[in-house]
């Protein structure tokens, strides 16, 4: 976690905060979405973390992707902005968070991925018909990637 959050931890304890983050809907040639197994909770979620202070969005996203895969991301496309009660979580350790989840996709990346072992277990490429157990407020993020290709898919 950022040094700037848990400063703020500190201060407030495991109290409610609003959190930026930036995060990165990973994508093959199959269409199918790059997962990160969390170290945290177990569970599966796109890549991505908290904007640090003064960092764009966009620097942010490309850092958490680099430090929890080792890839590159290049050619960044915004997706959306995803905030309220589907962005509500609590941390294993009682840590209470407001995400403002600013969301990409990317169909291309240099690199082969890795996982940095302290925040990602494993990674690993899913059709999305065929998805792990994710981090809850990753849940709406998928669905709306799921509508989104299948409506690509029937325009063409």
């Amino acid at each position: 976690m950022l040094d700037y959050i848990m400063k703020v931890r500190e201060k407030v304890g495991t109290m409610p905060l609003v959190v930026s983050v930036a995060g990165c809907l990973i994508l093959d040639e199959q269409n199918r979405v790059l997962l990160q197994h969390r170290t945290d909770n177990h569970n599966w979620s796109h890549p991505g973390g908290a904007v640090e202070v003064g960092e764009s969005v966009e620097d942010a996203v490309k850092r958490e992707v680099f430090e929890e895969t080792g890839l590159r991301l290049q050619n960044l496309e915004f997706f959306n902005i995803y905030s309220g009660e589907s962005q509500h979580y609590i941390y294993p350790n009682g840590d209470e968070v407001y995400f403002v989840n600013i969301i990409y996709i990317c169909k291309k990346f240099e690199g082969t991925p890795i996982a940095d072992q302290k925040e990602t277990k494993s990674l690993q490429f899913f059709e999305l018909n065929s998805l792990p157990n994710m981090t809850p407020n990753n849940q709406t993020i998928i669905d709306d990637l799921k509508k989104t290709i299948s409506q690509s898919i029937s325009l063409n």
